[in-house]
């Protein structure tokens, strides 16, 4: 089954036993109705891992349906991460949210390659979104994790996110390399680069996708911009997958999406075996229950193959 927009996910989720989600430090009121918000929706089922006294006060405070979601007492954040870790090894939780913790002190156990969930692949983040164009979604990465990844790198995250992409239905996704204009410069690293991944996709070294790059982002994103451009090719005017040079452009890129163009933007940890939940405490609530459902969604595909 394709995953064409956010309905389709939480229509998919109803239909699969509950994935239990454990949760870091969630002593804020926010990521609590949050949490109301996702059980109400049958997106899933949480564990509650913080300060309990503080916890039930606040459930019972603003009169949230969470008096029957568990609370495991733990004061301590740097300890209430691990115990979410030991509760996904015990196949207690089946996935791990982000609460009101440090994203270090959150992310640390988690990437412990020992004991951890580090499975030696390139970690990565991924942006997902509905397209405006036509009835699928886009994943635009790394916008979170790779500060300014060189050539190896981007085809590791290529590869990271087109995974992703077959997870949601897409067998062959169409890759742009986004630089700020559709031509090689040897002046501009981000083009060359761009140009490489292109032909390492060519020559079967990224492999069940199409690459194309380097393109803007109007003519990787809009069939009526890439015409006018006269930029053809596989991928012009209907990427599904948008890689950015750097963090700073994915993240700028992602925070316009949710605030100009109000976008339900959607976030995905990739290259660990484990889905985590991984939010700014700004983003939408719409964002976040996009996210808990993506990650959700992923546990019962990754079970299932």
């Amino acid at each position: 089954m394709m995953i064409k927009n956010f309905d389709d996910l939480f229509v998919h989720l109803t239909r699969f036993e509950k994935q239990i989600v454990a949760v870091v430090s969630p002593e804020d009121l926010s990521t609590l109705k949050v949490i109301e918000k996702a059980k109400e929706l049958q997106i899933a089922e949480f564990i509650l891992i913080g300060q309990e006294d503080e916890l039930t006060a606040l459930i019972n405070n603003y009169s949230l349906n969470l008096k029957d979601t568990p609370i495991i007492n733990q004061e301590n954040h740097k300890k209430a991460a691990e115990k979410a870790v030991e509760l996904v090894k015990m196949n207690k939780a089946q996935a791990i949210m982000k609460g009101l913790v440090h994203s270090s002190t959150f992310l640390r156990p988690i990437l412990n390659k020992e004991t951890g969930f580090n499975i030696g692949k390139k970690v990565s983040q991924i942006s997902v979104y509905e397209n405006s164009h036509q009835d699928e979604l886009v994943l635009l990465t790394d916008c979170a994790m790779a500060i300014n990844p060189d050539l190896m790198e981007k085809k590791e995250i290529i590869e990271n996110a087109v995974q992703l992409s077959k997870d949601l239905g897409y067998q062959m996704p169409r890759v742009a390399v986004l630089a700020s204009l559709e031509n090689v410069n040897p002046a501009m690293p981000d083009t060359i680069d761009a140009a490489l991944l292109a032909k390492m996709n060519d020559r079967k070294q990224i492999k069940d996708c199409i690459v194309d790059g380097p393109l803007a982002y109007d003519n990787a994103t809009s069939k009526e911009a890439a015409k006018q451009k006269k930029v053809g090719g596989p991928v012009a005017g209907h990427a599904q997958i948008l890689l950015v040079p750097n963090l700073t452009v994915g993240n700028v890129l992602t925070k316009s999406l949710v605030y100009d163009a109000r976008k339900t933007v959607a976030s995905a940890v990739v290259g660990l075996n484990v889905p985590i939940v991984f939010t700014s405490r700004s983003e939408s609530e719409d964002g976040k229950l996009a996210t808990i459902a993506l990650a959700t969604y992923l546990s019962i595909v990754r079970r299932n193959q």
